[in-house]
């Protein structure tokens, strides 16, 4: 990923990408570890921000948007979890290791980590939401010194639904950052970890949290939104402090096609990451 170089560069050039590691996270999703082809664009893949997203393109197939999920602070490959929706995806999960495919980026605000040093931060991620804000929570497990408490919440519908369920149940282990698991059902009996919805588990850090000096950074299906808002809320959580990552929205990720526009915002061009003053002037943002 090339911020820096793009300043004074085509900012919407492909540079070519081979496909180093991969593997399914479930049944519709799978993990891609990439490296760039040439080795001076490699030397800028850590240049981004946790919360950007880049665009995949494979000729004769077309492109789509999809959430960074690696941390700039490793910068030897980008990760990806990519969940198969459609014709694109479809080509993609086709490509084995060694196969190539072109990105460029990264597009979008992303989270401002800066900005939320020295605080404390509340990170929950339901379903596919888990693929960015992996992003995060590896940013902060390697600048842990830097922030305050740290919370991750995550859910999930079975623990065979989980992305990225063994990283998340190795993080747990290391206990670098205070790590809640759920799933709403457990048909194996064999889960060790909270049974229920993602709000359940805000029971465990009630009383824990400076909310006068924190973050909540969301990213999940629709429907979760409301009700951890709802948690967040009576936790007097500051509503500016609220971030939500709404990369579901986006197509062509260059604000050309329409298709994330809502009054005039672009979600790829002033997102992904809105607060919740963005939500409330625009309800259609979820």
């Amino acid at each position: 990923m090339i911020s820096d170089r793009s300043k004074l560069e085509n900012p919407y050039e492909d540079h070519l990408a081979t496909i180093i590691d991969y593997r399914d996270l479930t049944s519709d999703t799978r993990y891609y570890k990439l490296k760039f082809v040439d080795p001076e664009i490699q030397k800028h893949t850590g240049d981004y921000r946790p919360g950007q997203f880049a665009m995949f393109s494979i000729p004769g197939v077309g492109e789509a948007p999809f959430s960074i999920s690696s941390t700039p602070t490793r910068p030897a490959f980008l990760e990806f979890g990519i969940r198969k929706v459609g014709s694109f995806t479809d080509a993609l999960f086709k490509k084995k290791e060694g196969d190539t495919v072109y990105i460029r980026g990264p597009y979008g605000n992303g989270f401002d980590m800066e900005r939320m040093e020295g605080k404390d931060i509340v990170i929950v991620s339901g379903g596919l939401g888990a693929v960015p804000l992996r992003s995060v929570l590896l940013y902060l497990e390697d600048k842990r010194e830097l922030y305050n408490n740290v919370f991750f919440l995550n859910g999930a519908r079975t623990p065979d639904d989980m992305l990225f369920k063994e990283d998340f149940l190795a993080m747990h282990a290391r206990e670098i950052i205070e790590t809640h698991l759920t799933v709403d059902k457990d048909p194996t009996g064999e889960w060790n970890h909270n049974v229920g919805v993602v709000t359940t588990l805000f029971e465990k850090i009630n009383g824990r949290v400076d909310n006068d000096n924190a973050y909540a950074l969301i990213c999940g299906p629709p429907v979760m939104y409301k009700f951890v808002i709802k948690e967040l809320l009576e936790m007097d959580f500051s509503k500016k402090n609220i971030l939500m990552t709404l990369e579901r929205r986006m197509k062509c990720g260059q604000g050309h096609c329409g298709h994330c526009a809502i009054h005039g915002v672009y979600t790829c061009l002033d997102g992904p990451v809105f607060n919740f003053w963005d939500y409330e002037r625009m309800v259609e943002l979820i």
